[in-house]
Parts: structure tokens; C-alpha cells; sequence
């Protein structure tokens, strides 16, 4: 097979680093790509939210399966795009993505099936939503309603700050993401990170991740995209999981398949688990990043099957063998630290050269992903972005693989970045 995967993150390279592992697999081509990815099969350069250059590139390359890894192509309607051309296509659509693009519709949408969340009101009058705050607690949860790269939620801890909060969101913090907001009730809980492999109907569980969303240790600071994560995360027990399954994946994916927009790749499940049970954060239309490199490098088998069979029907039949396939029931633990330029998430340093990725990545059981990373013209790795490098580790033991991770950072000599000291830290103390 040919695969062909979009994206140029450390999520993309850590699926192109697990699905150039599989015996069906003979060339890996990533678009725009990232040093790492160049490693493992040919890069090409393009915007992957250019649908005409996207169906170009696939129609040149003739990929028997493409995976779209970031959010924006989702939202610019790259899946149908390509689905329309006849090919393969491991991700949502537009339509279904919408789940992650827009707050608000997927606050309704959960509503509508019944699926259990915080209480909430969305707004696009400045006015109104002031106004409902009045009518909450604190503190208050406000969410841009569309994308805005991991940052658009703000926890206020008092009414003069929320109001703040509102008023700068709706005056153009985010732009258009934010001219819509949705409030929220603050749920009390531990949040964790469930996956789920769908061709729309069946449903393949990933084992639960726990990310780490605050820049800073102890969960302190601004919100990012992700600071480092862990696999499997013990919060979610049996009966939570079951629960996960039964009151919030089956009725979204029986409800969007009944309105006509069924889900197909990847769906994150973000939950609180709260003493009620547990219940929807928010939901993401892919791969989780950086809790990706973690599941890519904890499962010990094949996961080609899986992504082909959930781009193309039929995983209900399917679902053990795949499973076995993936070795899901061997699952490695394993943690992964995300190394950030200084700045992040504010406005990070680019261009700051790093050196000793090779030696972090010679330890047994470390792989180093590749996030936001450039060649600078002297042939050096440098930063291109605000998180930069994923440094992963796995061991039969967990905190053993969160110990070896700290290990490889300490190999990476890069003083222009910075990461958290605590990832696991619910864990290991």
C-alpha cells in the first residue's frame, strides 16, 4: 500500500512513524510534513487547506489510503473533497467535523441525543451573554466556539474576569472562532482523553489517555494544545468506560448517522469524570496531540487494518481481529513530554537551534516526534512553532516510561525551549 497523510505535526509523525511499521505498507508520503516525517517517506509542500492542491497531489501519488491529521482541512472540507475523487479516506466529513469546529453545535447535538455535559448557553450577542452570566456560578467556563488552535477556553475564577473574558472574545480575541461563544457550568472531576476508531457505526476504544492541558506544572497557567499526556490513565475505571460507551459514543454515533452526517475516522471524547458519571468536555474530529504519540507508540501491532477498514465500512464484522491485530489487549504504557519554544503559548521563539534529538532518540523505548521543526540553511534543526518536539516513552511499567521520557529531555540540548516537570504527576506522586 501507499499511504499518504496530511498534516506536519507531531500527531502526523507519530502515525507515519507507526504505519510505515506495517508489512502492508511499502511508502509513507506526508503533506507539508516536518524533518521527522521526511525521515520515513517522501514530504511534499503544500497548504492542506488548499483543496485543489490537496486533490492534485492525491491524483498524482494515487494513494490507496489518506489520512487528514490536523483540524483545519477538516473544517475547509479536504475529507469530501477527496472522497469525491473515489479515494480512501481515513477522517470525518465536513459535515461531521462540525463536532469539533463548532462548540455550539456540538452543545446542541448532545442535547439532542441526550448525551451527558454541562449546562450551557451560546451566544453571538455581546449583550445576552453578559447577561447569562449573571445567572451562573463561579467559576465560568468560556469557549470560543470555533477553532482556535487549543486556546479558545478560558476558566474564569470570578464574574469581573469572565465578563472580561466574554467581551474579548466577542470583539475579535480569536476573530471569527470567537464571534460565537458558548458559557459553560464548571464541572468538578478528572478530565481524561477517550479515542474512538469508527467507520460510523462499529467502534474500536483506544485505551484512555490523560493529557495535560496548563503551560505550567501543578496545571497552572493559560491553556495550550497539549504540554504532555499518559497512557492508559487509571481514572477511568470498567464501569466508567462502559458508561463512556453506552451514554455518550452509541447515541453520537447512532443520532449523526440517523441525521445523515455519519462519523468516520477518529473520535476524541474528551470527559470529566464527575461523581455523576462521566461527562462530554468537548469533542475532537481527530487524533489528539500530543496523547497520539502516546497510543502510536504504546500498540504493538498493525494498525493499518483498522484505518482502512474504517475508511471503508465494515468494522462491526471486523472488530476482533483488528483489534488483535493492533495488539490492543498488550498495550504498552507510556508517556510523551512536549518540549515548547520560549514563549508558547503566548508568541513562541522560532528559528532556535536544537541539538541532541539523535541521542534522546538512541534509549531504549524513547522516540522523539517531531511538532513544529524546520532545517535552518546551515543543515541545523531549529523551531518552526510554538510546541516543537514530543519525547516519548514506553515501558511495562509507567512511571518507569515517564522517568525515561525526563531522561531523553535531558539529552536535548535546545535553551531556546522549555517544558513541563510534572507530566504523569497524578501517577507518580
Amino acid at each position: 500500500m501507499k499511504i499518504l497523510i496530511f498534516g506536519s505535526g507531531g500527531r502526523e509523525h507519530a502515525l507515519a512513524w507507526k504505519i510505515a511499521q506495517s508489512p502492508l505498507v511499502d511508502e509513507v508520503y506526508s503533506a507539508p510534513g516536518n524533518p521527522g516525517m521526511d525521515k520515513i517517506g517522501p514530504c511534499f509542500e503544500l497548504d492542506p487547506t488548499d483543496l485543489k492542491a490537496v486533490q492534485e497531489l492525491a491524483l498524482q501519488l494515487m494513494p490507496d489510503l489518506i489520512i487528514i491529521g490536523p483540524e483545519a482541512p477538516l473544517a475547509a472540507g479536504a475529507s469530501d473533497a477527496l472522497r469525491a475523487r473515489g479515494f480512501d479516506v481515513f477522517a470525518p466529513s465536513q459535515a461531521a467535523a462540525k463536532l469539533e469546529t463548532s462548540k455550539g453545535f456540538a452543545k446542541d447535538l448532545m442535547e439532542k441525543y441526550g448525551v451527558p455535559t454541562a449546562a450551557y448557553g451560546r451566544f453571538d450577542d455581546l449583550t445576552k451573554a453578559l447577561e447569562f452570566l449573571e445567572t451562573m456560578e463561579a467559576p465560568y467556563v468560556i469557549k470560543a466556539d470555533g477553532l482556535a488552535a487549543g486556546k479558545g477556553v478560558v476558566i474564569a475564577e470570578n464574574l469581573e474576569d469572565a465578563e472580561n473574558t466574554v467581551e474579548e472574545m466577542m470583539t475579535g480575541k480569536f476573530g471569527d472562532a470567537s464571534s460565537e461563544i458558548v458559557i459553560e457550568e464548571f464541572m468538578e472531576g478528572e478530565e481524561a482523553s477517550v479515542f474512538v476508531m469508527t467507520d460510523g457505526e462499529g467502534a474500536i476504544y483506544l485505551p484512555v489517555a490523560q493529557d495535560h492541558k496548563r503551560v505550567g506544572d501543578g496545571d497552572t497557567g493559560p491553556n495550550t494544545g497539549g504540554m504532555g499526556a499518559y497512557a492508559p490513565a487509571p481514572v477511568v475505571d470498567a464501569r466508567t468506560m462502559e458508561l463512556v460507551q453506552t451514554t455518550i459514543v452509541e447515541p453520537m454515533l447512532s443520532g449523526m448517522a440517523e441525521d445523515g452526517m455519519p462519523y468516520q475516522g477518529v473520535l476524541y471524547v474528551g470527559i470529566m469524570v464527575t461523581e455523576q458519571g462521566p461527562k462530554v468536555v468537548e469533542f475532537n474530529a481527530r487524533f489528539g496531540d500530543p496523547e497520539c504519540q502516546v497510543l502510536m507508540a504504546g500498540l504493538p501491532g498493525d494498525i493499518v487494518p483498522a484505518l482502512l477498514v474504517c475508511a471503508t465500512g465494515g468494522l462491526a464484522g471486523s472488530h476482533a481481529g483488528l483489534c488483535e491485530m493492533m495488539g490492543l489487549s498488550d498495550f504498552r504504557p507510556g508517556a510523551v513530554v512536549v518540549m515548547a519554544a520560549n514563549g508558547y503559548p503566548g508568541t513562541a521563539e522560532k528559528g532556535t537551534v536544537i541539538n541532541g534529538v539523535d541521542k534522546a532518540d538512541a534509549i531504549d523505548g524513547v522516540t522523539v516526534f517531531h511538532a513544529g521543526t524546520d532545517i535552518n540553511e546551515q543543515k541545523e534543526l531549529v523551531a518552526a512553532g510554538g510546541r516543537v518536539l514530543g519525547v516519548t516513552a514506553t515501558d511495562a511499567d509507567l512511571k518507569v516510561a515517564i522517568s525515561k521520557a525526563y531522561e531523553a529531555v535531558e539529552l536535548i540540548d535546545w535553551p531556546g525551549g522549555f517544558c513541563r516537570t510534572d507530566i504523569g504527576y497524578r501517577v507518580t506522586r
